[in-house]
C-alpha cells in the first residue's frame, strides 16, 4: 500500500503541476462551465496547484511533515469538487470535463486518507 500510495502522489503531483501550467496559458473562458472565474483568480488557482504538486513529492525529498501530501491532496480535492459545482450551476449539458473533475477529487481524497490513516508518513 505504502508503494502503491507514493505512486499515486507523484502521479497526482505531475497532472497537477501539468494543470497549473494549462491555467497559466488558457483563460477560465475555454472551459464554458467555469468562465464565472475571474481571470486573477485562475491564475491564482495555477498557483496554489504548483504548490500542492510541490507538496505531494516534498516529504519524499526533505524532513518535511509528512502531513503536507495528504493536505495538498486533499486541497487538489476540494478544487475539483469547485469545479464541479460550478459547472453544475452553469446549466452545461455536456458532463465530459465533470467526470473528469470527480475521478480526480477521488482519486485525492483516497489518497489523502490513505495518508491520514492506513500509510501515514
Amino acid at each position: 500500500m505504502h508503494v502503491f500510495l507514493w505512486v499515486l502522489q507523484v502521479l497526482l503531483a505531475l497532472h497537477t503541476a501539468m494543470g497549473a501550467g494549462w491555467k497559466f496559458s488558457n483563460a477560465a473562458q475555454t472551459v464554458p462551465s467555469l468562465s464565472a472565474i475571474p481571470h486573477p483568480v485562475w491564475l491564482g488557482l495555477s498557483g496554489v496547484e504548483l504548490l500542492c504538486a510541490v507538496g505531494l513529492v516534498l516529504p519524499a525529498l526533505s524532513a518535511v511533515p509528512g502531513v503536507l501530501a495528504p493536505l495538498s491532496a486533499a486541497v487538489i480535492a476540494v478544487e475539483m469538487l469547485a469545479f464541479t459545482g460550478l459547472h453544475l450551476a452553469s446549466g452545461d449539458p455536456n458532463h465530459g470535463q465533470m467526470v473528469y473533475w470527480l475521478v480526480v477529487a477521488a482519486l485525492c481524497g483516497f489518497l489523502a486518507f490513505g495518508r491520514f490513516s492506513l500509510q501515514p508518513l
